[in-house]
């Protein structure tokens, strides 16, 4: 097994890379502001996203793509952002974002672009539903959509700056049926949650999604405050790995985890319940799939 031998030497290639990563655009932060803002109108966020013909045009673009089946064509970026939602107008844009940012084929050497943001898709959309089933308020649930969207980040700068490394992980994680942060530790020293961590600390993307990249494969390790978000997060990554929708190069299933997630909803959460929603996330999956293609 390659192995690098000087960790802290990869430790600063690491930050270097992300310190290179391009910052969040000056119109993507206005609309987290203004999104996370209590008392937002759709005119607050139609005056920002009109100054951005691109993200204007992928508004539009979104609103009469067959996703939602309108009878006649939208025109109208105000009528568009009233139809879509706060909340999904934000889910575009940082997605755009995102993918402009690591979304380049060179950042995929060993993993397959189009499997990765297929399954990041998929946790992004299961964790919504599992957090409806929760009773999360629906102002709420597309937080857990973009935790989803984004947990597996991590993995993109460690498989762009170390790709033949990466590569003998991903090999070693399949044939031996072990979970991939696990062996990133032993080649490299740090693992892709810690990566993940570092790339929102960057884009200063919050405490919710911070906890999520960064323990999601060890929920019950998040601070007390954060638990519960970080528990649908793994759910939902468990659920769409045992469906199999998409990969991100991590086939092995931590079988043990999915009782103690349970626990800590308070056994609201059982296994009739999350398996139950295999079908409609599949149905739901294959429609969210229009992100990724405005995204890019």
């Amino acid at each position: 097994m390659a192995t690098i031998t000087d960790k802290e030497m990869l430790l600063e290639q690491l930050q270097q890379s992300i310190a290179r990563m391009p910052s969040l655009s000056a119109t993507m932060q206005k609309v987290l502001e203004i999104c996370n803002a209590p008392e937002t109108s759709p005119n607050d966020l139609n005056r920002v996203i009109s100054l951005d013909p691109v993200l204007t045009g992928k508004v539009l673009k979104l609103i009469n793509s067959a996703y939602y089946s309108l009878r006649s064509p939208v025109t109208n970026l105000t009528r568009a952002v009233i139809m879509l939602g706060i909340n999904t107008v934000k889910n575009l844009a940082l997605s755009t974002a995102v993918l402009k940012s690591l979304g380049g084929k060179g950042s995929f050497n060993g993993l397959s672009a189009n499997n990765f943001w297929l399954h990041s898709l998929g946790v992004g959309v299961a964790a919504k539903f599992l957090a409806a089933e929760q009773g999360v308020l629906l102002a709420e649930r597309e937080e857990y959509f973009v935790a989803g969207l984004l947990h597996d980040l991590g993995k993109i700068p460690l498989n762009r700056e170390f790709s033949t490394e990466y590569s003998d992980a991903l090999l070693i994680a399949k044939q031996e049926k072990r979970p991939l942060h696990e062996v990133e530790e032993e080649i490299f020293g740090i693992n892709h949650c810690i990566v993940g961590e570092m790339i929102i600390t960057k884009w200063q993307l919050g405490k919710n999604l911070l906890n999520a990249l960064r323990h999601h494969h060890q929920p019950m390790e998040t601070p007390n405050e954060g638990e519960s978000f970080v528990s649908i997060i793994s759910m939902a990554n468990f659920l769409i790995n045992t469906m199999g929708i998409g990969s991100a190069g991590n086939p092995m299933q931590n079988q043990d985890i999915l009782p103690a997630l349970i626990r800590i909803h308070d056994a609201k959460m059982d296994h009739p319940t999350l398996f139950n929603l295999q079908n409609t996330v599949q149905e739901e999956v294959e429609k969210a799939k229009i992100f990724l293609q405005i995204g890019r």
